[in-house]
């Protein structure tokens, strides 16, 4: 196999066997001992945010950022563990950084990148930074591939900001990113009224889960159905997570107790549309209970 098989490969299947023959490539071009005539794989300036990270050997990393133009991208980056390289803060967990990538049929690197933002704060405090890091598992599963994804963006930077900055508590924080995030892609919630007999609210109202669909008490007959009760405050609040502006999204207030509801509701509804527990999530409520 000649050195530019080895490339196409590696850019193909983004397998790691094939990332320690690129790398070898790379290293036998940098000193000289070979050359590729070949046509580079493209290249393109982003700015992303680090929302996974794997070790590749002593000095390498393999990392899942949420793009601007890309959406989510799986990306090696050389030489990221090296501290005097500029990519080891750029290309960490939870860095907000301007990327230039090189981009083949499947796979990414990243062979710049410049922090613009690290959410430092985050990683000083075990209870946030847990929470911080099911922000990104839900940005992981939820965000769109190989397309345009910069308000997906805004919106989990905005989160971690405020989470970050004690701008909002992080149980109003969750359930607006969890039912704003899964609306956003596609998976939004009928709130407007009772789905059986059209009423728009009631001192009771349940949030069916399941189906992401309301229903007032006195159409509730299958009790079978999993159901959450909803005051009036708590319904608004819900609607609000789902239907506000973009610029007000986070911007209410709900009594403690509600709160624990509204939670409860986004998480489950999450929980039936994405048919998976979130690992991150589980451990964060173990260690914030």
């Amino acid at each position: 196999m000649d050195n530019w098989s080895a490339w196409q490969i590696f850019f193909t299947t983004g397998s790691v066997l094939d990332y320690i023959r690129y790398k070898s490539i790379q290293d036998a071009k940098d000193t000289g001992a070979i050359t590729v005539n070949r046509e580079e794989p493209m290249k393109f300036r982003t700015e992303g945010l680090i929302i996974k990270e794997q070790n590749i050997g002593e000095q390498d990393k393999l990392v899942f950022a949420l793009t601007k133009s890309n959406g989510v991208i799986r990306a090696f980056v050389k030489g990221a563990k090296n501290i005097k390289n500029g990519k080891c803060a750029a290309a960490s967990l939870l860095s907000y950084s301007r990327l230039t990538i090189y981009k083949g049929r499947e796979s990414y690197i990243i062979g710049e990148a410049q922090p613009i933002r690290i959410f430092s704060k985050l990683r000083s405090d075990v209870t946030k930074m847990c929470l911080a890091q099911y922000f990104c598992e839900l940005a992981l599963t939820i965000c769109p591939r190989e397309q345009k994804a910069d308000s997906f963006l805004s919106l989990v930077l905005n989160s971690l900001y405020l989470l970050s900055e004690n701008k909002r508590s992080a149980d109003l924080i969750k359930p607006c990113l969890e039912m704003r995030l899964a609306s956003m892609a596609g998976y939004m919630p009928d709130l407007r009224m009772c789905r059986e007999c059209g009423e728009y609210i009631t001192p009771l109202m349940y949030f069916l889960p399941r189906i992401g669909a309301l229903e007032c008490a006195d159409c509730r007959t299958d009790v079978s159905e999993p159901a959450i009760a909803l005051n009036e405050g708590t319904l608004t609040a819900l609607r609000h997570t789902v239907y506000a502006d973009d610029d007000k999204l986070f911007s209410f207030a709900l009594p403690k107790d509600d709160l624990v509801v509204l939670n409860a509701a986004s998480e489950s509804y999450l929980k039936y549309r994405f048919e998976k527990d979130f690992k991150t999530l589980v451990f964060y409520k173990t260690i914030s209970s």
